[in-house]
């Protein structure tokens, strides 16, 4: 199955739910979850320092430098598994990817707050290629502000999942994976992305 474009106003946003075959998607899923140098760390939030709600890591060629939140990420090492990935999603989508964060969502109270990723680093129309392994969660996007009042999108995304957003979605909408009080296995989320502008000044 092939990338297919969602029919939301203002974006481009395409998604192909069996990207990775289900036992491919199972084993990168353990390989990840037990190898890759997991974090948990502090963001600044309203101008208060809070822990996020979920476990990290960075992953990128050595300038990827990448700066959100408050937070400065320097660029681990691309893993063997996580090079492999970045080749199938890049033929996938025909774009080419310099760095990755991976989101650890143990249960199913981690969570990713409403935002955009629309940092300077990304340039004005980043591509972001997402990968879901593990437990199924509902990801949503809403209308930005300043953009017309559209109808809100929830998406199941399963495992080995794959959900493109690119053109002026991130100018446009805003996304995030909120809480859910059901019993929830855990679930690991790969965003690849394109550094177009390091800086220098930090």
């Amino acid at each position: 199955m092939s990338l297919t474009l969602l029919p939301l106003p203002d974006a481009e946003v395409l998604l192909d739910p069996h990207f990775l075959p289900p036992i491919e998607a199972e084993a990168l899923f353990q390989e990840l979850l037990n190898t890759i140098p997991w974090r948990h760390e502090p963001i600044k939030l309203f101008g208060k320092e809070v822990m996020q709600p979920r476990l990290t890591s960075w992953h990128g060629d050595p300038a990827a430098r990448y700066r959100y939140s408050g937070l400065i990420l320097e660029p681990q090492p691309w893993t063997p598994a996580l090079q492999r990935l970045r080749k199938q999603v890049s033929e996938a989508t025909g774009a080419d990817f310099n760095s990755v964060l991976l989101n650890l969502y143990r249960t199913g109270q981690d969570s990713m707050g409403w935002h955009a990723d629309n940092e300077p680093e990304l340039g004005p129309h980043p591509v972001i290629a997402s990968v879901s392994l593990g437990a199924t969660r509902r990801f949503r996007l809403r209308p930005g502000p300043g953009t017309p009042p559209y109808a809100p999108l929830g998406l199941d995304l399963p495992p080995g999942s794959l959900l493109v957003m690119r053109g002026p979605t991130q100018q446009r909408w805003q996304h995030a994976l909120p809480k859910t009080t059901r019993p929830i296995e855990a679930r690991l989320n790969l965003t690849f992305r394109r550094i177009v502008e390091v800086k220098t000044q930090l």
